[in-house]
């Protein structure tokens, strides 16, 4: 029988808060991470477009972990796509060294619609903090979301919680345009582009 995959999680419940993430294989190669990386289509897209990177998904769901794991393992990919089961609010600056992310993808996340639950979302002032300690100099945080208020919540909470030296690469409170990384598109992001709907996107790059 398959196994039966939880849409949502919250990541607030004391069974997400109670446990240590697996340490990652870090092998110096340029690494890219996508926090929810949710399946990990997005990780294996980047993989095969660029083989000269190492790339990480972080994600809550520990099936979808394991699903990752597999898949990277069946097609001999297990040193440069990797994924691990971590809370990201609770255990991003446990994760990665400092000085050591080119960037973070933040695609699409759960946009936790009702007021009451808008406390889960991913981006909080820790996770931006910790966004930046991670990040190589000139490393960025790439967001997009197709829901207006998740995508200016979490630009309020970047541009409120950021440190020195961590900034938009635009004006501050300004989308992008467009995806400078629209390479790899993810399956969202496909979807809304083909159906006209509007992407809320924006990039905050390290300069110390």
């Amino acid at each position: 029988m398959a196994t039966r995959i939880r849409h949502h999680v919250n990541p607030l419940s004391m069974r997400m808060l109670g446990f240590d993430p697996e340490p990652l294989v870090l092998d110096g190669r340029p690494l890219h991470v996508e926090l929810g990386c949710a399946e990990g289509e997005f990780l294996f897209r980047f993989a095969a477009a660029h083989p000269e990177v190492q790339v990480v998904g972080v994600e809550i769901r520990r099936e979808l972990v394991n699903d990752i794991r597999r898949q990277a393992a069946a097609e001999g990919l297990e040193d440069r796509v990797q994924a691990v089961f971590a809370n990201i609010p609770v255990h991003l600056g446990m994760l990665f060294p400092p000085g050591s992310v080119t960037r973070f993808y933040l695609n699409f996340p759960d946009p936790y619609f009702k007021r009451e639950q808008h406390k889960r979302r991913v981006l909080t002032p820790e996770v931006v903090r910790a966004v930046h300690t991670a990040l190589i100099p000139g490393g960025e945080l790439f967001f997009q979301s197709d829901v207006f208020d998740t995508a200016l919540d979490a630009m309020y909470i970047t541009e409120l919680s950021a440190s020195p030296g961590l900034e938009s690469v635009l004006e501050p409170w300004t989308f992008l345009r467009h995806n400078p990384y629209a390479d790899t598109p993810t399956r969202r992001e496909r979807f809304c582009v083909e159906e006209g709907i509007r992407i809320w996107r924006f990039c905050y790059r390290k300069s110390a």
